[in-house]
Parts: structure tokens; C-alpha cells; sequence
């Protein structure tokens, strides 16, 4: 390393100062080789052999110094950290002269000296002195119990190295004089034992999911024993770059428009920079406008595998579109007829086979279509009485759930056989939970409900103080998406039954507005809203992150592709639907300058 001169003075750095053997301070380069210290002075090589002095003793000799000398600075507690994942690091990167002068001129200790001769020890495969050297990290431990806990680690490690050696008496030996008189987890001795049956190496390996001798089980022993031991003694394993992981996940996690799955290793990204993700990568701009429908669109829904996307109309027909899923463009597949009451809500079957349509308020029946052939397999109609407004399919595809606001609630098969009732419900909107028993239901109480069509339950999960419109729930099923009259889009925590957030800046009156989930690991909600907008929130941020424009009236609904986070469709009563996705290739000044998305800055 580069030294300044030994008289300046020096507040932000560590002054390093290697004496020579006349005892004065050196102007020039150190370099280390095989334990000895070499002093460059104008050019000369002297060595300092065994007479050479630490960067440590000169520290603590440096009241002893000639005045020419600078004092070394002492280090703080955060720097001495930082010296020691560095060492760590480079010494992972088998750079161990490097480490060596680091650790000397700053006199700072990579590990302690007895948890370095552990870990000689434990790497060259000498057991006793492992097991010896114990006794001496069991003072420096937060539990001294954990000894044992160690101890057993170790003999298992020797016990699996003698059965592969074929070594089965030595073996024998430990299992029965050492690893059992420890009294520690039984089970897994029984089935240490079992290993004496392997008939080979590999068989040893593949039973016991075991390395086999040698570094990288060894290595991994180490990691397992270093949680045992405080920082202070071993630093745990590669932890700067668990450090630097942390940092970029947080990065990522703080970034509104991060949207996309990347590898979790540091290759992938620069430690140079922050983590940022440009807005033109995100869903705000149009890509195609769907114009096949003649009169307002109600509702739309991506399949679940994100290849079709099908749209339902007051014309009385359903769309089925192909989703290209490289060029992510939009054709016209289907088109289903005949719903005399107009389309306004869609319902996928699990495995995208069949597709469920129902109609307005006035509509008693609904339509369950084959969508590879385009076939109706069922129209069901219990009375003419009836409204059936929703539907939720049950996760085994085999049963769906149906009802409206007039009272009807039922369950049935995929030929439209009543198989279950549930009287005087008056459904606004239905989800099936992944238990295959539940069923969620909002009503005209203002509330959310758990149905349990087994043992005929139920119970209130969500109160709210205005009408509930619509409402989605999130793949793992914990949270809810309410659309609540004349209060916007509400998220709910549907196990702690708490109300999480609150989103700002649609336009929720009395329609019906479908929100969603989406984007990677559906970090995002959109809504769309009576102004003509579509809204998009980070799940954390209350404010929007961005509003589109585009549409002419109402955006009746909006759903998010399930497999493509950068894809999302809005459908509107001015007849038309959206597809929106990152920025066309474009200059940055025209994409900047596209009417289409305007971004408003949580």
C-alpha cells in the first residue's frame, strides 16, 4: 500500500507506518510474501526477516516513536467491521498475502486465534483437534451449551468420512463411543446407523444427500458450526456479500416501478449505482386499442396461464383474444354470441378450459363456454326469478359458485346441477379460497362473508361502511381489493381482518369497477375509474404512481396479464379496450412526450 509521507496529517484514513530496522518510518511500498514484511525505501528492497514489527506493535510502542512519527488513529468499532468483511472477502478470493497486510497495518484481527485453528483443523479433516479446540471456543460462546450441538456436527462429519474410506470398524467406533454418549438427537443417529448398510461410496452419498469427503462438505460443516459462534470469534459465512444482497433487495423493494424478476446474485447488477427502474419499462403506454366490440365494454380477464384474454360487452358478445407471449400483441380468436342480457362479468375455469359468463342485473341464466372449441356447454337457469350476477370458480375446476342481488347463491357442477343453496344471500361479488371450502361473498350489508358450504358456516371477515362494488383477492390469499362506493380502492388484510390502505385518486362512484393485482410478485394495483383513467399504486404507496389516459369514458375494469408483469388491459364504455405496456422504442424525448401515461410521483 501507498504511504504519503510521514508527517501529514491525515483525519479520514488510517496512517500506516511500517518500522525499519533502524526504527525510522518508511516513504514507500510494504510488500508481504511467506510472513515476512518488506520495506521499499527509494527503491531499495530491505527485509525486515524476523525483526520486522506489526502494524499492531507499532501501535502500541507509539508513544515511543521518534516525533517524527505519526500516532496510528484508532478505529472505530463500524471501521473495524469494515476491515474485517473486506479481509473476509478477499480471503474467500484465496488473496492471503493481501489479507495478511491488511489485517497487519491496521492491526485489526480477521478472526480469533482459536477459531482459526478450528478451522484449520476442521478443513484438513484432523477431528481430535477439532474436538479439542472446543474447549477453547466454549468460553467465547454467547450458549456454552451449543457445545454439544458441535460436537455432534463434528462426529458425524468423521463418522461419514470413515464409512467412505471404508473404514466401517472406526466408524462403528464413533457412532457407538462418541456420537451416542452424546445424548443429542437420537433420530438422526438412527439414521447414522442406517449408513452402515451402503454398499459403496456413492450409495453412502446419495442416501445421506452428503458431498462426500472433502472441501465442500467440510466447508459446509464450517457454516453450520460458525452460527454457534459470535461474530467477534468467526465472522459468519460470505458476509459481505449477504450484506450486499440485502442492499439491493431493498433497492429494488423501494423502487415504484421495479417490475420484473432478476437473479438474486450480484452479477446481475452494478454496486457502482443505485438500484433505479425506468418508468418506460412499465405498463403506461398503449400498445393496441381493441375496437371489435360496438358498445361498452364491461369487463375483461387475462387466462391464468396469460396466453387469451376474453372481453364481455353490452353488445352481448364475448371476445376471446391470443395473447402473443413474445411480441406480446393481441389477435382476435373468438368471438361468443348470444347472451341476450349483455356481458358484465368473466370467469376463467383453473385450467382455462372453460370460461363462465353472466350478465346485468336483470339476467336469471349464465353461459359456461369450451373455449378450444367455442362450443356452449352449459346454460344455466334456476328461475327466471333469479340474478346472476357473479360467479367464482372452485379450485377443482369441477364446481363454481353463482349468485346475485336478488338472493340466489349456489353451488353447482359443470352441467349446471344445483349441488348446493345458500338462502337469502344477496351477492354483490364471489372469490373461492384455495381451501376448496370457502367461498367469500360481499353483499348489500357492506361487508364481506366466509361461507362454508361443508358444514354450512359462516362468518363476517370485512365490514366496511359503504356499498362494496367488487372486490379481487390475491394469489396467496391473504389480501382483498375492495371497490367501495364513493370511497375508491381499499386493501384488506383478509387473516388479520384489518383494513391496510387506503388508495388515492380514482373516481369511485356507484358503478361497478373492477381493480386488480399484478405486475412481478403483484407489487401493484390498478383501478380503473369514472374520470376515464386508469390508476396504478405500488401495494405500499397510498398515492399513485402513475394514471393513464386513453379512454373516452368509464374503465369499467382492468386485469393484469398472470405471466407477463409488463402487460395489462383496461376495457371502457366508450367500446373499446386497451392493452398497455412499456415504452415503444422510441427516442427519450418522444416517449416522454406520449399523451398517454402522465405520472404523478408518490
Amino acid at each position: 500500500m501507498q504511504a504519503n509521507g510521514t508527517g501529514q496529517d491525515r483525519d479520514s484514513e488510517v496512517s500506516c507506518h511500517t518500522i525499519a530496522q533502524n526504527g525510522e518510518s518508511s516513504s514507500t511500498g510494504v510488500a508481504h510474501s511467506n510472513g515476512l514484511v518488506s520495506v521499499t525505501n527509494n527503491g531499495n528492497n530491505v527485509s525486515n526477516n524476523n525483526n520486522g514489527v506489526t502494524a499492531q506493535s507499532a501501535s502500541n510502542n507509539s508513544n515511543n516513536t521518534s516525533d517524527g512519527v505519526k500516532k496510528k488513529k484508532r478505529l472505530s468499532q463500524c471501521e473495524e467491521d469494515v476491515i474485517r468483511l473486506i479481509g473476509q472477502h478477499l480471503h474467500d478470493l484465496g488473496l492471503n498475502q493481501t489479507v495478511d497486510l491488511l489485517m497487519q497495518e491496521s492491526g485489526c484481527r480477521l478472526e480469533h486465534p482459536s477459531a482459526t485453528k478450528f478451522r484449520n483443523h476442521v478443513m484438513e479433516g484432523e477431528w481430535d483437534k477439532a474436538e479439542s479446540d472446543l474447549n477453547e471456543l466454549k468460553a467465547l460462546m454467547l450458549s456454552p451449551s451449543a457445545i454439544v450441538r458441535m460436537k455432534f456436527l463434528l462426529l458425524q462429519q468423521k463418522y461419514l468420512e470413515y464409512l467412505e474410506d471404508g473404514k466401517v470398524l472406526e466408524a462403528l467406533q464413533v457412532l457407538r463411543a462418541e456420537l451416542t454418549p452424546l445424548k443429542y438427537n437420537t433420530e438422526r443417529i438412527h439414521i447414522l446407523s442406517g449408513y452402515l448398510m451402503c454398499s459403496h461410496a456413492e450409495d453412502l452419498r446419495t442416501k445421506a444427500e452428503w458431498e462426500g469427503k472433502g472441501t465442500i462438505s467440510r466447508t459446509k460443516l464450517l457454516d453450520k458450526l460458525q452460527t454457534y459462534l459470535p461474530p467477534s470469534v468467526m465472522l459468519p459465512p460470505h458476509r459481505l456479500q449477504t450484506l450486499l444482497k440485502q442492499a439491493v433487495e431493498l433497492q429494488r423493494e423501494r423502487c415504484l416501478y421495479h417490475n420484473t424478476k432478476l437473479d438474486s446474485g450480484l452479477d446481475s447488477v452494478s454496486l457502482l449505482l443505485d438500484h433505479a427502474c425506468s418508468r418506460k419499462q412499465f405498463p403506461c403506454y398503449t400498445q393496441q386499442i381493441l375496437t371489435e366490440h360496438c358498445n361498452e365494454v364491461w369487463f375483461c380477464k387475462f387466462s391464468n396461464d396469460g396466453t387469451k384474454l376474453a372481453t364481455g360487452s353490452k353488445d352481448t358478445t364475448v371476445i376471446v383474444w391470443h395473447v402473443n407471449m413474445e411480441t406480446q400483441q393481441l389477435k382476435l380468436m373468438k368471438t361468443l354470441e348470444g347472451h341476450a342480457y349483455g356481458v358484465s362479468y368473466l370467469a376463467w375455469s383453473p385450467d382455462d378450459s372453460y370460461l363462465i359468463a353472466c350478465g346485468p342485473d336483470d339476467c336469471s341464466e349464465l353461459w359456461l363456454w369450451n373455449v378450444q372449441t367455442g362450443e356452449l356447454r352449459t346454460k344455466m337457469s334456476q328461475s327466471h326469478e333469479d340474478s346472476l350476477t357473479s360467479v367464482a370458480w372452485n379450485p377443482d375446476g369441477k364446481r363454481f359458485v353463482t349468485g346475485g342481488q336478488r338472493g340466489q347463491f349456489y353451488q353447482c357442477d359443470l352441467d349446471g346441477n344445483l349441488l348446493d343453496s345458500w338462502e337469502g344471500v344477496r351477492v354483490q361479488c364471489l372469490w373461492c379460497l384455495s381451501d376448496s371450502r370457502t367461498v367469500l361473498a360481499s353483499d348489500t350489508h357492506q361487508r364481506i362473508r366466509g361461507y362454508n358450504f361443508e358444514d354450512l358456516t359462516d362468518r363476517n371477515i370485512v365490514q366496511e361502511d359503504h356499498p362494496i362494488m367488487s372486490f379481487t383477492v390475491s394469489k396467496n390469499g391473504r389480501l382483498a381489493l375492495l371497490n367501495v362506493a364513493t370511497q375508491g380502492v381499499h386493501l384488506w388484510d383478509l387473516q388479520d381482518r384489518v383494513l391496510v390502505r387506503k388508495y388515492q385518486g380514482v373516481t369511485q362512484g356507484f358503478y361497478t369497477i373492477h381493480s386488480c393485482f399484478g405486475g412481478y410478485n403483484e407489487d401493484f394495483i390498478a383501478s380503473g375509474s369514472e374520470d376515464h383513467k386508469v390508476y396504478i399504486w405500488h401495494r405500499r404507496s397510498e398515492l399513485p404512481i402513475a394514471e393513464l389516459s386513453g379512454h373516452t369514458r368509464t374503465v369499467n375494469c382492468v386485469s393484469w396479464n398472470p405471466i407477463l408483469p409488463g402487460l395489462l388491459a383496461s376495457a371502457s364504455d366508450d367500446g373499446t379496450v386497451r392493452i398497455w405496456g412499456p415504452a415503444p422504442f422510441l427516442d427519450v424525448q418522444d416517449a416522454e412526450g406520449l399523451s398517454e401515461c402522465c405520472s404523478m410521483d408518490s
